[in-house]
């Protein structure tokens, strides 16, 4: 199992779903619930695609799923396994001999790309008369949400939040930090006691910085892109993105809590510092854990180090941070769809869609079964940033402008060394990136 680094994102939800189920289209599924009866597709066998390792765990899930949708609708399920890594060449070679599935798990980031190859099918309508895929937050649905219709249903999630150094903070009386300031003061009194080779906070400039930059762009109030009427519009100038685009390279170029010698390091450079004593605080995801504690050889573990979430500006509450995870859609191309789904709807329902994200180490979208992780010491700044997340624009040109091109690591590395000022570097990135964007 896999969390796809997020390489595409979400565009704006406009589309109230509650609303959806009024308009064309194929008829919606079944309920979840039963509906039409247990006989409704009796004698129909769908083919479904997961992605990553047969693991037992996950053997169990789809053998309790599949005799659960057995129950319901009288269909059978053939399973394909897939490795993340050769999905994107099974996805390509049956589009072009039209020999796909009828249901796929899908790298949430992914959707956008495979929307404009017409991999995935419509299913709005079946949606909007999912009460149970309701509950899904509505800033959970922007990676499979584009030109307002609905073309996956998320299944699990995931997203970033600080892990620090729960012993030094100890150590040195700090806080947990609650707005930037704070932040700020707490990485500067790492610096002082443990030396101006360790990063207080360090300052991620390789190809995942945009998920380090995000949570304070989001978190002041900005954002990167907005697509209208099919054409993306950059946001990078206006106040909200400047003030937190100021404040991520400030902590370099003003508050020097990260080293000027380090503008493109990434987050496993980071992580590797982190576990030799050479980080305080660094954006990351929980899967950093296991690795930091395995090669530090013991010598860090639980008791040295903690997770929080990002703050706001101000102290009211926490900044949004990306929103990464899989998700479950019907094949374009699929011959079955009213089957597919039902099981779509099956799958991602409240209790097998939970069942699927704590199986597999991710976050569930359903607001309940979020809240049960608040008291967990890892997964609770995690699920409290979850339920604000967001994300990228959600276009297929977006890894060219996030990583090929590097749009905004550029113009951060450009106010960092004194070469543009911020208004010339965000002018100059965000028509490069309306450009990228709007490119076919």
């Amino acid at each position: 199992m896999r969390i796809w680094k997020l390489a595409a994102a979400a565009a704006a939800l406009t589309l109230s779903l509650a609303a959806c189920g009024s308009g064309g289209g194929a008829a919606p599924p079944p309920p979840a619930g039963g509906g039409t009866g247990p006989t409704s597709f009796a004698g129909q066998t769908i083919t479904v695609w997961r992605l990553g390792d047969p693991a037992a765990v996950n053997e169990k899930y789809m053998t309790d799923l599949n005799a659960k949708f057995k129950e319901q609708t009288g269909a059978d399920v053939k399973v394909e396994w897939i490795a993340w890594p050769d999905a994107q060449a099974k996805w390509t070679a049956a589009i072009t001999a039209g020999s796909g599935p009828d249901v796929t798990e899908i790298g949430n980031d992914q959707v956008a790309a495979w929307v404009g190859q017409g991999a995935l099918a419509d299913i709005t309508d079946m949606v909007g008369s999912a009460p149970e895929l309701k509950q899904i937050p509505e800033n959970l649905w922007g990676y499979e949400t584009i030109e307002n219709k609905v073309y996956a249903v998320p299944w699990g999630g995931g997203t970033r939040a600080v892990l620090y150094r729960k012993d030094w903070f100890q150590e040195l009386n700090i806080q947990v930090p609650k707005t930037w300031d704070e932040l700020v003061t707490a990485a500067k009194t790492i610096i002082a006691a443990k030396g101006s080779d360790v990063d207080g906070f360090a300052f991620n400039g390789g190809a995942d910085s945009n998920m380090s930059l995000s949570p304070f762009v989001w978190g002041a109030g900005g954002d990167f892109a907005v697509n209208n009427g099919g054409k993306w519009t950059g946001k990078l100038t206006e106040p909200g993105f400047k003030e937190g685009f100021q404040f991520y390279t400030d902590l370099v170029a003003k508050h020097g809590v990260s080293r000027r010698s380090a503008l493109t390091q990434n987050a496993e450079e980071i992580s590797t510092r982190f576990q030799n004593n050479l980080v305080g605080m660094y954006v990351t995801g929980a899967w950093d854990l296991d690795g930091i504690k395995e090669r530090s050889n013991g010598k860090i573990g639980d008791a040295q180090i903690g997770f929080f979430s990002i703050p706001n500006k101000d102290g009211n509450g926490v900044a949004p941070a990306f929103q990464g995870g899989n998700d479950i859609a019907v094949w374009g191309d699929s011959q079955k769809k009213e089957v597919a789904q039902a099981y779509v709807q099956l799958a991602a329902g409240k209790e097998f869609g939970t069942r699927y994200a704590k199986d597999n180490g991710l976050l569930p979208n359903y607001p309940d079964a979020l809240a049960a992780y608040a008291s967990d010491p890892v997964n609770a700044a995690f699920a409290q940033t979850f339920s604000v997340a967001k994300g990228f624009p959600a276009d297929p040109q977006w890894a060219e402008a996030n990583e090929t091109k590097a749009v905004l690591q550029n113009a951060e590395r450009a106010v960092i060394e004194g070469k543009k000022t911020v208004d010339q570097a965000l002018a100059d990135a965000n028509a490069e990136l309306e450009t990228i964007l709007n490119s076919q």
